[in-house]
């Protein structure tokens, strides 16, 4: 009997000793980190920020490979597909993981055919509304709809997108009747808001910041659960509705079943690169706030957030037109 503890430890040694060589051996060559966008904007360059500095971490080159198509689903698709060896990685969006796998059937499942590595940024949402709009406030606002159900309209980025998901979340959760107009991209949609052709408006906060700031529209709260560091003085939605949210997230991500050396290793370095003060601040300054996690602190992350987008849309019927 103590003979076969001894192997059995002898063994537990072994392998530990093979896994610890595992993850210090590599990378021994370059490694693909798939965009699921177009090259340009602040979610490539998130991407390629993390791919130089992780390149010096290393000791191997990390280079970008942008893969867009079908809503980050095609970029996704080609990890989902790779091999667990650490030399495939992604950049994660709510696209790809969350809202797509809901509204289609997508090639792959989000929560089992990939390794969560760790979340790397958010920037919230929020809800604008044109200067004339009477309600100062979203009690004001909410009480402003429920007398004229109907009236109010708001603008996003299309049918889909995040902001027509904040919208109808925001509207299932206070029982306001607001009409969604859906812009073709995000631009065409604050303009209508400002030009007074939709009253509302629900759309990166970063990109309504310095319009609220001239005084050409005003932000009335934002979609993460806490106030932002982006706007301290807005208040959260949540604040005044319970249960709400909207953020954009990313992460990294890697194949399904990728070895444990190597997560840790992903997660040790990628956390470090985004906890560097000079990080946080370019990343500030482009509206994403650095919030990198471990790998299951990440995995819980998506699977709450591909539960919250599905249960909006059993509720509200969204649709892909």
């Amino acid at each position: 009997m103590q003979r076969i503890a001894v192997i059995a430890v002898t063994m537990l040694l072994v392998l530990a000793g093979s896994v610890s060589a595992q993850g210090q051996s590599y990378p021994t060559k370059a490694i693909r980190f798939v965009v699921p966008f177009t090259p340009g904007g602040g979610t490539d360059y998130l991407a390629r920020l993390i791919a130089l500095k992780l390149s010096e971490y290393l000791g191997q080159p990390v280079i970008a490979d942008n893969r867009a198509g079908a809503g980050g689903v095609l970029g996704a698709d080609i990890v989902a597909k790779s091999p667990p060896d650490g030399y495939t990685l992604l950049l994660g969006s709510p696209g790809s993981l969350s809202v797509n796998p809901n509204l289609t059937k997508t090639p792959y499942d989000p929560l089992r055919d990939f390794t969560p590595l760790t979340l790397a940024t958010i920037s919230p949402f929020a809800l604008a509304a044109n200067s004339a709009v009477s309600a100062n406030t979203l009690r004001e606002l909410i009480e402003l709809a429920k007398s004229k159900p109907g009236t109010l309209n708001y603008a996003t980025a299309g049918t889909g997108s995040t902001g027509h998901f904040a919208g109808e979340h925001f509207r299932m959760l206070t029982g306001i009747n607001i009409v969604h107009v859906p812009f073709k991209g995000g631009a065409p949609a604050t303009n209508a808001v400002l030009s007074g052709e939709t009253q509302l408006s629900f759309e990166n906060l970063p990109n309504l910041l310095p319009l609220a700031r001239s005084g050409k529209l005003k932000i009335l709260g934002v979609g993460s659960t806490a106030r932002s560091t982006l706007a301290p003085d807005v208040p959260a939605i949540a604040e005044s509705v319970p249960g709400f949210e909207s953020v954009t997230a990313f992460g990294v991500l890697a194949p399904a079943k990728l070895p444990v050396a190597i997560v840790k290793r992903l997660n040790d370095e990628i956390v470090k690169i985004l906890n560097e003060p000079k990080v946080s601040e370019l990343l500030a300054a482009r509206g994403m706030q650095s919030v990198p996690n471990t790998p299951d602190d990440y995995a819980r992350f998506l699977r709450r957030e591909y539960l919250r987008y599905g249960e909006i849309i059993k509720k509200t019927g969204i649709k892909i037109e």
